[in-house]
């Protein structure tokens, strides 16, 4: 399960959430379809005659993976120092049909603090260096670095003013970019229509999490089952 962490430190301190992908699934792209290369044998050429050179076949361009994105979900916790605040996440993922995180965003909101952190993760292999983009609908590309890599992807955090809420909440789609380890740009967009809904509406109570997760992890290992 993807992990969100408090911005606090540079080193942050594990949460350990997850988001559940019930009943919620988006499609944003066909899964890759695996083809074998028929290799069929040149026609014999006629005594005399040179044998026709056999047309290059233009290799397929693999499809992209199908992701299955989970509702927007608020969750919050309070530390289990005395008088630690309490923090609450507002977070969407996108996974393939493994099971295995593609991308994920969540909103961190600790309490009584002006600050606001998007926190972003894109899968372990990206180009570091180059940074990420978020981007809601058409609006103005927002840039930010990596700032640490665990083993469930590599994350950077944005400031999430108020203004960039009321976008979210108003937007159809987080297109959250990056460059992977061959120097290819991807690009993940996470649908927005029930952000507001998860972020004004109560948080979900710890017990209801736990219960999604495990039907969550049932559901993939069914899938996986399925295709033996």
């Amino acid at each position: 399960m993807i992990r969100w962490f408090a911005f606090a430190s540079v080193r942050p301190t594990a949460c350990a959430l997850a988001l559940a992908l019930i009943g919620a699934a988006g499609v944003v792209a066909t899964t890759p379809n695996s083809f074998a290369e028929e290799k069929k044998a040149a026609p014999k050429a006629p005594k005399g005659k040179e044998a026709p050179k056999a047309v290059p076949k233009q290799e397929e361009q693999p499809e992209a993976p199908q992701l299955m994105f989970s509702p927007w979900t608020k969750f919050c916790q309070r530390g289990q120092e005395a008088n630690a605040k309490q923090v609450c996440f507002i977070g969407k993922e996108g996974r393939v049909e493994t099971g295995q995180p593609v991308v994920s965003a969540v909103l961190i909101e600790p309490e009584g603090e002006p600050r606001k952190i998007l926190r972003v993760t894109l899968p372990l292999g990206m180009s570091l260096q180059p940074g990420t983009r978020a981007i809601v609908d058409q609006g103005q590309p927002m840039t930010a670095p990596y700032v640490i890599c665990f083993d469930n992807g590599c994350m950077a955090d944005y400031e999430a003013s108020q203004a960039l809420i009321d976008t979210m909440k108003k937007g159809q789609g987080l297109a959250i970019q990056g460059i992977n380890g061959a120097g290819q740009a991807i690009s993940v967009v996470l649908p927005l229509n029930d952000f507001a809904k998860a972020y004004d509406g109560p948080p979900i109570e710890q017990k209801e999490l736990e219960r999604r997760n495990e039907e969550l992890r049932k559901k993939f290992e069914q899938q996986q089952q399925q295709k033996k």
